[in-house]
């Protein structure tokens, strides 16, 4: 079936575009020093010292990605990424409503999953926009954990909707990988849930920088293992 190739092919962009966008700021903000003197120039506070924030949390996503010259990596990548997130969420409620034999049927994953595409969108051009304002700083915030949760209620409604219709779609779909899907999901929910706490106060920012770079990978290793849950047509 045509819809499940477009699929994989979507699915695997997403994973890849954000993943090497993200660690290739990571690369420029702790090698620097290989753009000075240079129009490249990394600006001061996109600067790191050696780190792999994915076990210290010695710098956030945000610093490494929201000024010159990451963020021309950055912000086009995710808002690539977006679109494409946008057309995999329509494409999946397509395929989704064939083994229902229904028809213009808007599943809520949809919803969610468009509505966190948006909100990644608006994320990705306010990000490195400075305002001395309490709403605005609250707006960023608002926008970037609307992002983590319509994207988690997206994908955990999608893989209870696939192990509804399993017994439907075993002939297009890998078991073992619908498996591993619903383990993702359930440790990003839970992840979420008991990390809460430690987000919203203050303190603990190294375990905060750590925590977001692993939860990342996280939320799109949902798509690696999308492009593999679906059978070749």
């Amino acid at each position: 079936m045509e819809l499940r190739t477009q699929i994989k092919k979507l699915s695997l962009w997403i994973f890849i575009i954000p993943f090497v966008a993200v660690n290739l700021c990571l690369f420029i903000s702790v090698n620097y020093q290989i753009f000075d003197n240079t129009f490249l120039t990394v600006d001061q506070i996109g600067r790191s010292g050696p780190t792999f924030p994915y076990i210290d949390g010695g710098v956030s996503i945000s610093r490494t990605a929201r000024t010159y010259p990451t963020f021309l990596i950055f912000k086009p990548s995710m808002i690539l990424t977006s679109i494409f997130l946008i057309m995999y969420w329509i494409k999946t409620n397509r395929i989704i409503n064939f083994y229902q034999n229904l028809e213009n049927n808007k599943n809520l994953f949809k919803t969610f999953g468009i509505l966190s595409a948006v909100f990644l969108i608006i994320h990705s051009i306010f990000l490195g926009i400075k305002f001395d304002y309490d709403l605005y700083k609250f707006f960023r915030r608002f926008v970037l954990l609307g992002f983590i949760l319509f994207e988690v209620i997206a994908q955990s409604l999608l893989v209870y909707r696939l192990f509804k219709l399993k017994s439907i779609m075993y002939k297009d779909i890998n078991n073992y990988v619908l498996i591993l899907k619903i383990i993702l999901v359930t440790i990003l929910v839970i992840v979420a849930v008991t990390t809460l706490p430690i987000v919203v106060s203050s303190g603990n920012i190294h375990f905060k920088h750590a925590l977001e770079w692993n939860y990342f990978v996280g939320v799109i290793l949902f798509y690696l293992l999308t492009f593999m849950f679906w059978k070749k047509g």
